[in-house]
């Protein structure tokens, strides 16, 4: 696992992190606002504006309810990852009005920043964009989040799962790192058969990216929880979910047609295709490298290729 000392991999946790607990996200950043139903809607922003794609590594987009004035309204909202300070206002005013001209709704900025630095004084969380006579000067406001502002031993007394995760970037001063460790596992054990695989394998890389203790310990902490059946790697993760999607498909087909041997291609088919797809979502995540994903993209693409060209009747 690529520890945080790759600022694409950081940023890819914090986002992941965000996509998979954000009803948690906004319950304790902004408790005071009401919200509803949300989606995402990251690749139709990338599509639209492709030659941002890189500089968003670390950003999410989303549609949201929020309450205002009583009534629940949709908000398009921003949220920007950044792993070290600098006044990013203009970088945010300029992105809204992206999400603007794509949405055609009101935007919510939000900037995260997990930097280890111990700011002297907050940074900047207005723009000034515009002038009118009668109104002078005119500012977009944003919201900004420290993570560092918070206390370990306060968000890991949390019931939130993402609370406990962020005490391990938070300001662990006076906090055993083992101890809150074994706290998140222990979390977690509480919650057996409720989480996602995906959860599971984020909670799994986003401990051993952030963890503060000797490799050895932490690999006793989750046997002790027995959590070693937690899918440790990426590649383990895409062989079991692909496997278990293509043998529904292949196992469908098979049956619809009444072809055992139907049944066996289809399921081969559908397990290669599965991993493409899941390969292609990772990557876009940034949780693969490129030079990887085109390495496991063309080896399954190969093992697609040789089953087209096997008998026909089997299909």
């Amino acid at each position: 696992m690529t520890n945080n000392s790759n600022p694409k991999t950081h940023d890819s946790l914090f986002k992941w992190l965000i996509s998979a607990f954000t009803q948690e996200f906004f319950a304790h950043y902004f408790p005071h606002v009401k919200i509803g139903k949300y989606r995402f809607i990251d690749k139709e922003f990338i599509s639209k504006y492709e030659a941002l794609k890189e500089s968003l590594k670390g950003d999410l987009f989303l549609i949201l309810e929020v309450e205002i004035n009583g009534v629940l309204q949709e908000v398009a909202i921003q949220i920007e990852h950044q792993s070290q300070r600098k006044d990013i206002a203009e970088r945010l005013f300029e992105y809204l009005c992206y999400v603007w001209l794509l949405k055609k709704k009101p935007v919510w900025s939000i900037v995260i920043y997990t930097d280890d630095a111990v700011w002297r004084k907050p940074v900047t969380d207005e723009f000034y964009y515009a002038f009118s006579a009668k109104q002078t000067q005119q500012y977009f406001h944003f919201d900004v989040i420290k993570i560092k502002n918070e206390k370990s031993s306060d968000l890991i007394k949390q019931h939130s799962l993402l609370c406990k995760l962020l005490a391990l970037k938070a300001n662990d001063t006076g906090s055993n790192p083992e101890t809150l460790i074994y706290e998140i596992y222990q979390a977690v054990d509480q919650l057996k058969g409720k989480l996602e695989d995906d959860r599971l394998l984020l909670i799994n890389q986003w401990v051993d990216s952030y963890k503060k203790i000797p490799v050895q310990r932490f690999k006793q902490i989750k046997q002790e929880f027995n959590m070693e059946y937690i899918e440790a790697t990426i590649t383990e993760h895409i062989r079991n979910q692909a496997f278990r999607e293509g043998e529904a498909k292949g196992e469908a087909r098979g049956e619809a047609r009444g072809e055992v041997r139907g049944e066996a291609k289809g399921e081969a088919k559908g397990t290669l295709k599965g991993q493409l797809l899941l390969c292609q979502q990772l990557y876009q995540q940034g949780l693969l490298s490129e030079d990887k994903y085109k390495s496991m993209a063309e080896s399954l693409n190969q093992q697609l290729r040789a089953l087209q060209r096997s008998k026909p009747g089997n299909d």
